[in-house]
């Protein structure tokens, strides 16, 4: 079946296109045409405006559910809840736990993928567990080790190859041997919760590493005599920042910064959500931490300290567009194409294009969501 989408604004990856109509044949995008048949069947979108589904690569919950609570019947709640939010595919996001856990939840997750019937599973983002104690944040230090690509290898076969990004220290012991491995495995590796220098997190990206975690969030800051975590991440070339943009992990003077040093096209939005996304204010947990979720916030109960956040991928999206710091089409792809090729899954989401699955939102004047597309059909709207 084939029918048009009309609306006044397309967001493509090679640039905004204005009016018209997007093909979709059996979920399915094909070309863009600024005119179409007249006894073609057009769902009339105008006043709006259409853009790639959104990617959030680094997510550990949502809707009063948790990766590491080991339940695939959660992470099918997660993945339908998830159509709310404008996204349309993510990377389940686990926490340090001890290596059984981490097994569990690799397992719940593998089980499920495929079967979901809202936001799709593009894989699988392990958050540590090769972590430093110094800037834990809401990572439990008691699992924290080096890295091992034994222990990993039983993860990704529990996981059924599905693990796509780990994060971890790179001053841990045998952090270059373990990024070459694994970028040879098409891995991507990512870089966090860390009190390196910037020749230890050098080292790391020439090893193959190639993302920052939360940037400024869980890392050694800048000073001029030792650029620190963060020095790194601005300092070294073709890397992507991850960012979490709801204005309280950093200012949005921060993102301006980060945005400046790495250009838009490297930066990546992504939301850190824990399960209290979607949900009333009020006590949760993040793993095995106490948290209360309120003003915007979830934070470690016996220390205040920020824990995850409860932002909303499109929501994140809107702030860097209210925030002046980017233009809508930069900000899009902040939200979609770049999150997909941070971790190598652009060819499959991220950006329409002809033959790739119709995967994409309906946004409002002000950039409100107005409606969830997959595969062509419309799987959630205001």
């Amino acid at each position: 079946m084939t029918r048009f989408m009309k609306a006044d604004q397309f967001f493509f990856p090679d640039g905004l296109k204005t009016g018209g109509f997007l093909e979709v044949t059996d979920g399915i995008f094909g070309q863009w045409q600024s005119q179409v048949p007249d006894d073609a069947e057009v769902l009339d979108y105008s006043g709006y405006k259409i853009a790639p589904g959104l990617v959030d690569t680094h997510i550990h919950g949502y809707a009063d559910c948790d990766v590491m609570d080991c339940s695939s019947e959660g992470i099918l709640k997660m993945s339908q809840a998830l159509l709310e939010t404008g996204v349309t595919s993510f990377l389940p996001t686990t926490l340090t736990s001890s290596s059984e856990a981490l097994t569990k939840a690799a397992e719940s997750i593998a089980q499920v993928a495929g079967t979901e019937t809202g936001a799709k599973i593009q894989g699988i983002y392990f958050e540590g567990p090769y972590f430093t104690e110094e800037y834990k944040g809401a990572q439990n230090e008691a699992y924290m080790s080096d890295p091992s690509l034994e222990e990993f290898a039983g993860w990704q076969k529990a996981a059924k190859g599905l693990i796509k990004k780990i994060a971890l220290a790179p001053e841990r012991e045998g952090v270059t041997d373990f990024v070459s491995a694994l970028k040879e495995q098409g891995v991507t590796v990512a870089l966090g919760h860390s009190n390196a220098t910037y020749a230890q997190a050098k080292s790391a990206v020439e090893a193959g590493a190639s993302v920052w975690v939360h940037v400024y969030n869980g890392m050694r800051g800048l000073s001029h005599r030792e650029l620190g975590m963060v020095g790194s991440a601005f300092h070294i070339p073709n890397t992507y920042a991850e960012w979490i943009c709801d204005g309280h992990h950093s200012l949005p003077e921060a993102g301006d910064i980060l945005m400046k040093q790495k250009g838009y096209d490297h930066v990546a939005l992504i939301t850190d959500c824990m399960r209290a996304g979607g949900c009333p204010d009020g006590d949760y947990r993040l793993g095995e931490f106490p948290v209360t979720v309120g003003n915007g916030t979830a934070r470690l109960k016996d220390s205040g300290n920020l824990a995850g956040s409860v932002l909303k991928l499109k929501d994140g999206l809107k702030n860097v567009i209210n925030w002046s710091l980017a233009s809508p089409e930069e900000a899009i792809k902040m939200a979609s194409l770049v999150p997909a090729i941070s971790v190598g899954i652009d060819d499959v989401c991220g950006q329409i294009k002809e033959g790739y699955a119709a995967d994409f939102i309906v946004l409002d004047k002000d950039f409100e969501l107005v409606a969830t597309y997959l595969d062509g059909e419309k799987a959630w709207e205001c």
